[in-house]
């Protein structure tokens, strides 16, 4: 192996590659389209493979510790091996299925502080792997999502936060190795309670719906949570009122537990 080749082989003059995403608004069980651009450096070299994924960023929790930890959640082979002349251009276009449960990053036309998803590129080179840079997408909630977030607005619910965290959640149709909570701060009708907490597990026919109410702690009480699951159709949730739905429900728990 030459002087040229080898410094190529460890990423000195080799190619270089670049993702350019044509519409980087999404929805869940929608694809993004794109081309990845593969620049020839100053020799010729071989490509093994090229893939690309959809990656996030999530929480971990590590003993006392939360750390992050960026996981490509579904992937998808480009072709097989070829070559990259010196100075060539190479495009390869690509269309990626975005999974039924990918958490949503925007909301009422805003993006949700903390959520780092995209897409990710490998170039295989000589047995290694150079990853490219992450190229954001902005999933926004599918109609059924919106109506349960429009649902919390109508009610008075703030947004507060939102964040992706390693685990399962029981009970659910989750097959992702994470998933996404999205927290509301309550109006003053609902002085007892902290947040609620809200996870969408979705396929391509319906989507599990989970709230976790956290109480406030008191001078001599302890906080406490309460959990609820429901399903919802993706293409049958018109015919209820969100709202009263979930205002019945956080109603009824309240004054059960004497909350508010």
């Amino acid at each position: 192996m030459g002087f040229k080749k080898l410094f190529a082989a460890l990423g000195a003059g080799g190619a270089s590659v670049d993702t350019i995403i044509t519409e980087p608004n999404v929805v869940p069980g929608g694809v993004v389209q794109g081309v990845v651009r593969i620049q020839g450096g100053s020799v010729e070299q071989q490509i093994e493979g090229l893939n690309i994924g959809l990656q996030a960023r999530v929480e971990v929790e590590s003993g006392d510790q939360e750390l992050k930890q960026d996981i490509v959640f579904t992937k998808q082979r480009l072709g097989g091996a070829f070559q990259v002349q010196a100075g060539a251009l190479h495009e390869v276009p690509f269309s990626l299925e975005i999974p039924w449960e990918t958490p949503v990053t925007h909301f009422a036309g805003h993006p949700l502080h903390g959520m780092h998803i995209g897409v990710s590129t490998e170039l295989e080179i000589a047995r290694a792997i150079d990853a490219g840079d992450l190229d954001p997408i902005n999933v926004h909630p599918l109609p059924a999502q919106q109506a349960i977030l429009d649902a919390f607005g109508q009610l008075g619910f703030r947004f507060r936060s939102a964040d992706m965290e390693r685990g399962h959640i029981r009970g659910t149709r989750q097959t992702l190795p994470f998933y996404q909570e999205i927290e509301f701060l309550p109006p003053q009708q609902y002085r007892g309670l902290n947040q609620v907490e809200l996870t969408f597990v979705a396929d391509g026919h319906e989507m599990d719906v989970v709230l976790e109410m956290d109480k406030k702690a008191g001078l001599f009480t302890e906080g406490s949570d309460t959990y609820r699951c429901f399903q919802v159709g993706l293409h049958s949730f018109q015919g209820t009122d969100w709202a009263a739905y979930l205002n019945e429900w956080i109603a009824s728990v309240g004054s059960r537990r004497n909350w508010f």
